[in-house]
């Protein structure tokens, strides 16, 4: 349950005025069809994240576990200081928009995902939670809906919801919470 709750905070606070959600919001107002734009997110994020997971599950069999906790540890610092930096929005959604809301959604969103804060995020989770197969499992379904908590309710209010949440708050949030699993993952109190 651990594994789950923490990917979930983690992704939900993390994605907070990231581009994916950034691009959510420009595909709700293009297409207007949330359930269709929800679906590929849900679709886009589970192969991302999945991929993703696995990567991190095996380099935590591959490196020393004397290292695992201090790599672990010093990716969350410092995710959670580019967390400071803000992402550029993109409005450019490219020949995918011909395709209409679903397939547009599902290639962009995992195409922004490659290399973006929460797909490194959960290669660090599921390193660090990589007892089994159950706890990697927990991590992509953690990431996924904390993934979904942060970008459904964008799909569905749009404009209205990112003009009364406080970005520079969120960011610096998510920045605290990085760095506090930092800290937590190298004084080994999981």
């Amino acid at each position: 349950m651990e594994a789950f709750l923490s990917s979930t905070l983690a992704v939900a606070v993390a994605e907070i005025g990231d581009k994916t959600q950034l691009l959510a919001l420009f595909l709700a107002a293009r297409y207007g069809r949330p359930y269709l734009i929800s679906l590929g997110v849900l679709i886009a994020t589970l192969v991302n994240h999945g991929l993703s997971a696995w990567l991190g599950a095996i380099l935590a069999d591959v490196i020393p576990p004397d290292w695992v906790r201090w790599i672990v540890s010093g990716s969350f610092f410092a995710i959670g200081l580019w967390l400071l930096i803000p992402d550029k929005d993109d409005e450019d959604m490219g020949r995918f928009a011909q395709y209409g809301p679903f397939v547009a959604t599902l290639v962009l969103f995992f195409l922004a995902e490659i290399g973006d804060k929460t797909q490194i995020a959960t290669v660090i989770l599921a390193a660090k939670f990589s007892a089994d197969a159950w706890m990697t499992l927990a991590v992509i379904a953690g990431t996924t809906f904390g993934m979904l908590l942060a970008n459904v309710p964008v799909i569905f209010a749009g404009k209205w919801l990112m003009h009364k949440l406080p970005l520079g708050f969120a960011h610096k949030a998510a920045c605290g919470l990085f760095i506090l699993m930092g800290v937590v993952t190298l004084i080994g109190l999981d």
